[in-house]
């Protein structure tokens, strides 16, 4: 939640956010540490589409791109190290949720199964249950601008369209 927080205060100002916590019935008082029901986040992601005529898959995206900066600011030995993009990708179920689980008992992290198909070409199978594969995409771009990569992504098969998982393929120039 704070992270959403800083987004919605960051880009669309202090006043938006208090707007959106009052019509969510929120006290807008989060820590760090505590995990949240996904239905108080997803209800603010909802009010803010609504308020602000974007839709809620734009605003997940976004919120996925923000995400990878802050969490970089945050815990920057977790992502320090890897030469580009796909490195970095390749290590998120070994590595960065083993350690999101350290820092964040309870947390919920999506299923990562990676496949190295050359050194510029990753393939990710994304399982959550949360089918939230928007956030995923805005959290491969935030890291790609990171380390600096262009890339390309195709996304199939897809939740949205009733696969029981997503495919990512991820190509960096």
């Amino acid at each position: 939640m704070n992270l959403l927080a800083d987004m919605v205060e960051t880009q669309l100002g202090m006043e938006e956010w208090n707007a959106v916590l009052d019509e969510a019935g929120e006290d807008g008082i989060y820590t760090a540490t505590s995990i949240y029901e996904d239905e108080r986040l997803l209800n603010m992601v909802g009010i803010l589409s609504r308020r602000n005529d974007i839709p809620v898959g734009d605003l997940v995206y976004a919120f996925g791109q923000f995400m990878f900066p802050a969490f970089f600011s945050r815990y920057p030995q977790l992502i320090e190290g890897h030469d580009n993009v796909l490195d970095f990708l390749q290590g998120l179920d070994s590595v960065i949720h083993v350690e999101v689980a350290k820092l964040y008992p309870g947390a919920i992290t999506p299923g990562f199964s990676d496949s190295r198909r050359d050194e510029k070409t990753l393939h990710l199978k994304y399982t959550s249950d949360r089918q939230l594969c928007a956030l995923a995409e805005g959290l491969i771009d935030g890291a790609a601008k990171h380390f600096g990569n262009a890339y390309q992504l195709e996304h199939s098969p897809c939740y949205q369209e009733g696969a029981d998982h997503c495919g990512l393929l991820i190509t960096i120039d």
